[in-house]
C-alpha cells in the first residue's frame, strides 16, 4: 500500500478485474505543463497518453475565483506551437486561460484521458506502474504534472477556530455572494490575499492579516509596464535560470519569498478600507488570534496562505522531508525515466507560467527521446472499447 493508501485509510491495489494499458511515456496532468510537454513529445514521434482528473481540459482554471485574472500579458502567456489569441498587452481572465488549454489540446490532438484520477505512482521493474481506480498503466517514462498550486497550506490552528465561522482558501473562494455577514479576515497578504481582500471589502468589513511585501515599481497595464516587460521576461526566463550562478544565487531566496503586490497596491487596500492586521498566530475561544494579542471576532476567514503540489500518490523516494522532489531541470536522476514539470523555479524563472513552461517541456521531451526502455522504444497499445468514457480531444 502506499503512502497516500495509508494517509487516506483506502487500499489502492487494483482489482482483479483492473484493465490494463501499457505506453511509453505517461503524462500526469492535462494543464499547460502536461500540455505542452505532450506537444513537443508528438513533435518528436514518441507515443504517449496524457491522464487528467478533470472533466474537461482547463476545469482546474475553471474552478478558480472568478475575477482572477493573469499577471502576465497575453503576449507571454501560450505555449509552444500556438500563440494566445488576445491582444499582446492584455491580462486573460482565468476563463480564458481553460479555453485557451482546451483549444489548444484539440489543435494538435493529443492523446488525452480524461476523468483518470491517478491513485499510486510506484516502480514496476524497470518502468512504472500507475494504478488509476481499476486501470493500470505501465510506462517506460513518467511526467508529473500536476501543477505548483494544488493544496492550500492551511496551518493546524484552523481546526480550533468556531465551527460557525466560515473557512475558504482561494480554491474554494468564487465570489463576495457566497459569503455570510459580518466581517473577513483574509490571512496572507501576498497577490491572492490582496486583490481578495479588495473584492470583499466592497460589501463585507475586512481585515488583511500579514506582513507588507511590498509591490512592483511600476502600475499593471500601464505604459511602464510595457516598456518593462519584455526586457524583464528575457531575463527572468534566460538569465535567472539554474545553469547561471545568479539564478543559482536566487532560486532558493525565490523559492520561500512571497512575491510582492503587483495589480492591487497599498494605497488602493487603505481606500478600500482594508485594515492591515498583524500575523494570525493562532486561535483563542474559537477567534482567530492576531500577533499582537487580538481576537478577531469575524464571519469568514480566507485563507490565502499558499498553495504546494500535492504528491502525495507517488510511492517512490524522491521527496525530501518539505515534500518537494530531488531533481535538475526536472529530471530525476535516482529514479530514471521520472520526471517533474511546471513547478515553480524548476528550472528558470518562469517555469511555472503558461509561457515559461514551454521551455522545460522541451527539455524533458527530447531527454525522453534520447532513453530507451529495457533498450528498445514501448509501443502505445490502442484503447479498447473499455475506455469509451476517456477520450482523446479532437479538433
Amino acid at each position: 500500500m502506499s503512502r497516500h493508501a495509508a494517509d487516506h485509510g483506502r487500499d489502492l491495489r487494483p482489482g482483479p478485474a483492473a484493465t490494463r494499458e501499457q505506453s511509453e511515456t505517461v503524462i500526469i496532468g492535462g494543464g499547460q505543463a502536461g500540455l505542452a510537454v505532450g506537444h513537443h513529445l508528438a513533435r518528436l514521434g514518441r507515443p504517449f497518453v496524457i491522464l487528467d482528473a478533470n472533466r474537461r481540459i482547463g476545469d482546474s482554471w475553471r474552478r478558480r475565483w472568478d475575477s482572477l485574472r493573469l499577471f502576465t500579458p497575453a503576449r507571454y502567456d501560450g505555449l509552444p506551437g500556438m500563440p494566445f489569441p488576445a491582444s499582446a498587452f492584455s491580462y486573460p481572465t482565468k476563463d480564458e486561460v481553460a479555453d485557451y488549454l482546451e483549444a489548444y489540446a484539440a489543435a494538435f490532438d493529443l492523446p488525452i484521458r480524461s476523468g483518470v484520477h491517478v491513485d499510486r505512482l510506484s516502480r514496476d521493474g524497470e518502468g512504472y506502474l500507475l494504478v488509476a481506480g481499476d486501470r493500470l498503466f505501465q510506462a517506460g517514462h513518467v511526467v508529473v504534472a500536476t501543477g505548483a498550486y494544488q493544496r492550500p497550506r492551511i496551518p493546524a490552528f484552523a481546526a480550533d477556530l468556531d465551527p460557525g465561522i466560515l473557512q475558504l482558501d482561494p480554491n474554494r473562494y468564487r465570489n463576495p455572494s457566497q459569503l455570510p455577514e459580518g466581517g473577513v479576515l483574509v490571512v496572507g497578504a501576498g497577490n491572492s490575499g490582496a486583490e481578495i481582500a479588495f473584492e470583499v471589502s466592497r460589501t463585507h468589513p475586512t481585515w488583511l492579516s500579514g506582513p507588507d511585501t511590498g509591490h512592483i515599481p511600476v502600475r499593471t497595464g500601464s505604459r511602464w509596464d510595457r516598456l518593462l516587460t519584455p526586457p524583464f521576461w528575457w531575463f527572468a526566463s534566460r538569465v535567472l535560470t539554474v545553469q547561471t550562478p545568479i539564478g543559482r544565487k536566487v532560486r532558493p531566496k525565490a523559492l520561500t519569498t512571497t512575491a510582492p503586490l503587483e495589480r492591487v497596491r497599498p494605497k488602493e487596500l487603505a481606500a478600500a478600507a482594508v485594515e492591515r492586521v498583524p500575523r494570525t498566530v493562532g486561535a483563542r475561544d474559537g477567534a482567530p488570534l492576531l500577533e499582537d494579542g487580538r481576537a478577531m471576532q469575524v464571519a469568514t476567514v480566507m485563507w490565502c496562505t499558499g498553495l504546494r503540489p500535492d504528491f502525495s500518490f507517488i510511492d517512490l523516494p524522491v521527496l525530501d522531508d518539505n515534500g518537494a522532489p530531488a531533481h535538475h531541470r526536472g529530471v530525476v536522476e535516482s529514479q530514471p525515466g521520472l520526471y517533474f514539470l511546471g513547478l515553480w523555479f524548476l528550472s528558470a524563472f518562469t517555469s511555472s507560467l503558461l509561457g515559461g513552461v514551454g521551455h522545460d517541456a522541451e527539455h524533458i521531451a527530447e531527454t525522453i527521446a534520447s532513453r530507451h526502455f529495457n533498450g528498445r522504444p514501448l509501443t502505445a497499445q490502442p484503447a479498447t472499447s473499455r475506455d469509451t468514457e476517456s477520450h482523446r480531444l479532437h479538433r
